[in-house]
């Protein structure tokens, strides 16, 4: 057994900066299925007046680059002769550059650090968590809005799949993605098409295909990403089932996103949405997928959310506590749920 201290990456948001300490211990212990060891004494040291979150294990190469996906790791070291640091390499996940994340500023933009967790959190929460580093998976977001959830599964090599009731967000994404892939001289192929339900247009489609390198296009190792403008409680007919590893969405925090309540306005209500929704995502899940959604608790009681996802038949997945400030209307919280069948 060796100790490790972890270098956790600067936040542009000093608020998620200020909390990304505790919530980067919580992300560690969830890593803990997937590993070839147990992790211990996991906590918190300053050396050289810089703070680091150490650990305590046996780590293999593949377990150091499970770990360097960890979403605010900057730099692993291993600690000699108690506070002697020795690099190790880190082999993150990363099919393209960064700035596919971190170039998008749109105001209700989620952080992507803590987009990233989320995702981590699901996956490893899911039957696919020891496919993370080598498999070919699939991630829904139901709630995409200009899609950051869907851009890190691109980071991942994943294929990604969107919902977004909003027209605007689903061009300015497909604007944001199409002058990125450009500018990268990345081969790809973008389009935006009706659908139809029963005769009628239901829908547009955003579709496009893309790989990280030319030498992968010309192997067909494409990824594939579809996003579909709809509201996310009526979907029956638009999308076939039983195709997502995960679903990772954030609900509502009152002040955006939203889907037609019952009477044609826009409800914005996160349980009503969740209560609504949760029926159109199960089966698009497939057994063992999991589900990770993060939501304002100053609208949305933790206790209200989890009732719902287990009277659909999730099964609740238990980590360490993440609620944390995001400003003065908000106070985030994450719940994790698995397809038991």
């Amino acid at each position: 057994m060796s100790r490790y201290a972890m270098l956790l990456a600067p936040s542009a948001n000093r608020v998620y900066a200020d909390q990304a300490s505790r919530m980067s211990q919580a992300e560690l212990a969830a890593f803990a299925p997937v590993l070839s060891g147990e992790l211990d004494e996991i906590g918190l040291a300053v050396i050289g007046g810089v703070e680091y979150v150490t650990f305590t294990a046996a780590l293999s190469a593949r377990d150091v680059a499970y770990l360097s996906n960890l979403s605010s790791a900057y730099a692993l070291f291993e600690l000699l002769d108690g506070d002697l640091l020795r690099p190790v390499t880190m082999t993150a996940l990363a099919q393209y550059d960064s700035d596919l994340i971190t170039i998008p500023k749109y105001a209700g933009k989620t952080n992507e650090q803590f987009t990233k967790l989320v995702l981590n959190l699901t996956l490893l929460a899911s039957a696919s968590a020891e496919k993370m580093l080598d498999g070919h998976l699939t991630v829904l977001d139901p709630l995409c809005g200009r899609g950051t959830t869907l851009n890190q599964a691109l980071m991942y090599g994943y294929d990604a799949v969107g919902v977004e009731i909003d027209g605007k967000d689903v061009e300015a994404y497909k604007l944001f993605l199409q002058t990125w892939l450009k500018r990268k001289r990345l081969k790809h192929t973008a389009e935006l098409v009706p659908m139809r339900r029963q005769g009628r247009r239901a829908a547009r489609r955003l579709e496009v295909t893309m790989a990280a390198s030319k030498d992968d296009h010309k192997a067909g190792a494409v990824q594939k990403l579809t996003v579909l403008e709809a509201d996310t409680t009526q979907l029956d007919g638009l999308i076939r089932g039983n195709f997502a590893d995960v679903l990772v969405t954030d609900l509502p925090y009152g002040v955006a996103h939203g889907s037609y309540d019952d009477n044609g306005g826009i409800s914005r209500r996160p349980l009503d949405l969740l209560e609504r929704a949760v029926p159109e995502w199960l089966p698009l899940l497939r057994p063992g997928g999991a589900i990770g959604l993060s939501w304002n608790t100053k609208v949305a009681r933790r206790e209200l959310a989890e009732d719902i996802l287990l009277a659909a038949g999730l099964e609740l997945v238990e980590h360490a506590p993440l609620a944390h400030r995001v400003d003065q209307g908000i106070e985030r919280d994450v719940v994790v749920a698995r397809k038991t069948s």
